[in-house]
């Protein structure tokens, strides 16, 4: 695989995710795409695979974790969630 491949991997994975954020609710829209854009890149890949199962949860659920109302029990996607409230603190 030559890098224009794995750039373009890495864009089509980009787009996905970046889909997955949209919720069609403004505060995880806005919570998930600035996570997205600020920081998904420097995360490990267990980080960014965990990113993407917590993608996999349904909106009332994913808005009590990032609006810390509810505690997950995963230790990897609680650490997840607080990456994300500490990029949307000002």
């Amino acid at each position: 695989m030559n890098a224009l491949e794995t750039t373009d991997s890495e864009r089509n994975i980009r787009n996905r995710l970046a889909w997955q954020c949209r919720r069609g609710m403004r505060e995880l829209d806005e919570l998930l795409n600035r996570f997205l854009l600020q920081r998904y890149s420097s995360l490990d890949s267990l980080q960014q695979q965990t990113f993407t199962r917590l993608l996999d949860y349904p909106d009332d659920v994913l808005l009590e974790l990032l609006m810390g109302r509810m505690a997950p029990a995963d230790k990897d996607v609680a650490h997840i969630v607080q990456e994300i409230r500490n990029t949307a603190a000002p």
